[in-house]
């Protein structure tokens, strides 16, 4: 009989901040893991073509240090003092992809995933080819694994099957689905998606320990790749 699992947090990229990572095993499993990603906070502010108009160049620098602001407080772990100043220069600059992710990325990390999703839905419209902002997006429909709906999981599923559409190799896109499949007991699923987890990153442990759960209770003699076919 399988034993009850520990609640598990999805995986996230954040631009700017960081990157939840599951703890399995332990006192700190679900907790994050933060890492940051230079540079992607400082993206342009998305109110360019302020040309001559000296308010519009106002308008743009503030965005610009209010973005900034808000990456930086993100990856002082400090999302709560982060979200407003996202908001306003969401408010200032509707199309800036920047503060959308981080606004996003701001709420996942609160655990508001409902909050997450309007922001990121944004982001995914005006920057529909980056694999980062869809796979952010499928944490947010997601929620917390254990109590999400098959509903909240659908949205998701396919949110991080666009991310692996637009990149293969997706950072951790193929273990949360491989979480997801677990959590539905959809073992030749899962084990192919944790072994796509591993392809990615060959040093995933986290992937390496779900792949052998899930290959132990599927059959040892039934292995599976993510190229192969996958009965539930």
């Amino acid at each position: 009989m399988r034993k009850p699992r520990k609640a598990q947090l999805p995986k996230v990229t954040q631009a700017g901040s960081v990157r939840d990572r599951p703890e399995l095993g332990g006192s700190q499993a679900g907790s994050v893991r933060d890492r940051p990603e230079p540079g992607l906070g400082q993206r342009p502010a998305g109110a360019g073509g302020a040309g001559n108009d000296p308010e519009a160049a106002s308008t743009a620098e503030r965005v610009r240090r209010l973005v900034g602001d808000g990456a930086k407080l993100l990856a002082a772990k400090r999302p709560g003092e982060a979200i407003p100043k996202l908001q306003e220069a969401l408010r200032l600059a509707p199309d800036n992809v920047s503060a959308a992710i981080n606004l996003g990325g701001a709420f996942i990390l609160q655990g508001k995933h409902d909050q997450a999703v309007p922001a990121l839905e944004t982001a995914s419209r005006l920057e529909s080819g980056n694999a980062m902002i869809w796979s952010n997006l499928a944490a947010a429909y997601l929620g917390k694994l254990p109590f999400s709906t098959q509903a909240h999981q659908d949205r998701a599923i396919a949110a991080y099957e666009r991310a692996l559409a637009l990149d293969p190799r997706a950072p951790n896109v193929h273990y949360n689905l491989g979480l997801i499949y677990l959590e539905r007991n959809e073992m030749a699923r899962a084990a192919a998606h944790f072994y796509g987890a591993l392809e990615t990153d060959p040093n995933d442990r986290d992937a390496q320990l779900w792949l052998d759960r899930a290959q132990s209770e599927h059959g040892p003699a039934d292995q599976v790749g993510p190229d192969k076919p996958r009965d539930g």
